[in-house]
């Protein structure tokens, strides 16, 4: 018994150790557990100079984390603008841990991923012979009090599906899936929303279920229709009687009020921009206001980004603002305007008879005076919507330039 100690240190030194478990590059498949589903998504995970930079895939989106962190048998992974992240262990070939939003109360969920798989649902056969879901639908989303009309739109090869659906105030965005025994899957993962989505088809109907986040779901359903019109996004939201122009005073990033009423906004075309940096659809029209405004700003037209966030304080908006700006290269004012929250967010702008939805964008006159109001944004996982939406974009711009 007296050379059991002996023996220990000579195996310490030996190299005969527990060996670390490596976080290892290359593909792997995510899976969020929401209202007992499995909700699934693709990363692929690359090890560079400075440490770990990951890729989460969406249909066409490509949405890169570059906030990893590493200690001994744990990762954190901060996705992207979003205050939210994973923290996980890492075991052999699999990632066990949470999906946390820091925002929201005790919002963690369940999360798995696994090395080496590429796929969403199942492995994709684009030979396959399945039920055949592409095309455009009517779409309806059943709430327990009303419901909301929208355009389905679905491209599938074999077994492998994508599409979006199209709202009256935004769009779902990429959505990626397969077809297993003639029932259609769709799901999305863009760091802060969770999405998915099932249906099956009876001829050219569609009935399903959508499942939002950790707590809400709703029937939808569809009727294929080629020639279906995108709803209405320039009536939701408009001046009331007796207003032509909006007059607010927000604090921008470093504490300074800006007024619209500002000489460096006189004579000027300014588009207003309702946003928050937790919003998808908001971060694809900034994507698309910022390439716009470097390419247009000397025919002197302005943007003014009002900023709706998680949280009353204003210290903690100005950070999400920032890490925003950074990140996507804003090159526009931002101003702190208020919470997210349509009715609050409402009581700042007095002169409009509501916010829907985020994004909201107000066209303003070289007079001062409001033209147009547009809710929401179908952003580039929309197709030909979202060159309808920068088609139509450009005509109100190019129109109030010449008034």
């Amino acid at each position: 018994m007296r050379f059991l100690p002996v023996l220990a240190v000579f195996l310490i030194f030996s190299g005969c150790q527990p060996k670390k478990p490596e976080l290892k590059p290359g593909a792997w498949r995510g899976v969020i557990e929401i209202q007992g589903q499995k909700l699934p998504f693709t990363f692929h995970l690359e090890r560079g100079n400075t440490g770990y930079i990951a890729t989460i895939n969406n249909a066409g989106e490509k949405l890169v984390l570059d906030e990893i962190e590493v200690t001994g048998d744990s990762v954190t992974m901060t996705l992207h603008i979003f205050d939210a992240e994973f923290k996980a262990s890492i075991q052999e070939n699999e990632l066990t841990g949470e999906f946390i939003i820091n925002y929201a109360d005790n919002y963690r969920l369940p999360f798995h991923a696994y090395y080496g798989q590429d796929y969403r649902f199942i492995p994709s056969d684009t030979g396959a012979q399945v039920t055949d879901f592409s095309g455009k639908y009517q779409v309806q989303f059943i709430n327990e009090t009303n419901s909301v009309e929208a355009v389905g739109i679905i491209h599938q090869k074999g077994n492998y599906a994508e599409g979006t659906f199209l709202t009256p105030t935004g769009d779902y965005r990429y959505l990626e899936g397969n077809v297993i025994q003639d029932t259609l899957w769709l799901s999305t993962f863009d760091g802060n929303h969770l999405f998915l989505f099932n249906a099956v088809k009876s001829n050219d109907s569609l009935k399903g279920r959508q499942w939002l986040g950790r707590s809400r779901n709703r029937l939808w359903q569809g009727i294929k229709n080629d020639t279906v019109q995108a709803p209405s996004h320039e009536s939701l939201t408009y001046l009331k009687e007796g207003y032509d122009i909006l007059e607010f005073t927000f604090p921008d990033v470093d504490g300074n009020p800006v007024s619209l009423q500002e000489d460096r906004f006189k004579d000027k075309v300014v588009i207003l921009q309702i946003m928050g940096t937790w919003c998808p659809n908001c971060m694809d029209e900034t994507r698309f206001l910022t390439e716009w405004y470097s390419q247009n700003k000397a025919r002197g037209v302005e943007i003014i980004g009002l900023a709706y966030e998680q949280k009353p304080d204003f210290n903690y908006a100005k950070g999400r603002v920032m890490k925003m700006v950074e990140k996507l290269n804003v090159p526009y004012t931002i101003l702190i305007a208020g919470v997210n929250d349509t009715a609050k967010a409402s009581e700042t702008l007095p002169a409009l008879n509501r916010v829907v939805g985020f994004p909201t964008t107000i066209f303003v006159g070289k007079d001062g005076k409001v033209k147009h109001i547009h809710t929401g944004f179908a952003g580039p996982g929309t197709g030909e919507y979202f060159e309808q939406t920068k088609e139509r974009f450009n005509e109100i711009i190019n129109s109030l330039l010449v008034e």
